[in-house]
């Protein structure tokens, strides 16, 4: 049993973070942290950089959790590779960041979220950002 965390920095990288350190509790099982950017790519704020990668180790630690963090450049979309690593571990659950796009702004850039979701083989537990 394995979780897998999509991981991109901000609030709702932390939210996610925190919902998937929950899921893990309750299943009793490790936490995979999956960032990923496309290799192309000269800055993706997406990318997380080593700072943000421990600050997620510590809140898993604090909670008791095992993890594993996949820090990944690919030229596959970060969907893919997200969808790559969930098969790779028969992942249980898979944790995503949502946020609230625009019709327009999801036609012209897509949404790795939405295709997390329909592509996946497990459940998915979408996670919204806190409240301001």
């Amino acid at each position: 049993m394995t979780v897998v965390l999509a991981f991109a920095p901000g609030d709702l990288g932390t939210a996610a973070t925190r919902a998937a350190g929950r899921a893990a509790l309750l299943l009793g099982t490790d936490v995979v942290v999956v960032n990923t950017t496309r290799g192309d790519r000269l800055v993706d704020p997406r990318w997380a950089d080593h700072d943000q990668l421990v600050e997620v180790g510590t809140l898993l630690e604090g909670a008791g959790i095992e993890y594993t963090v996949r820090h990944l450049q690919s030229s596959a979309l970060p969907a893919e590779v997200v969808l790559g690593v969930a098969a790779e571990v028969a992942a249980d659950l898979v944790v995503v960041g949502v946020r609230h796009r625009t019709p327009v702004g999801k036609l012209v850039l897509g949404s790795t979220a939405q295709q997390i979701l329909l592509g996946a083989r497990c459940p998915v537990l979408a996670v919204k950002p806190p409240a301001p």
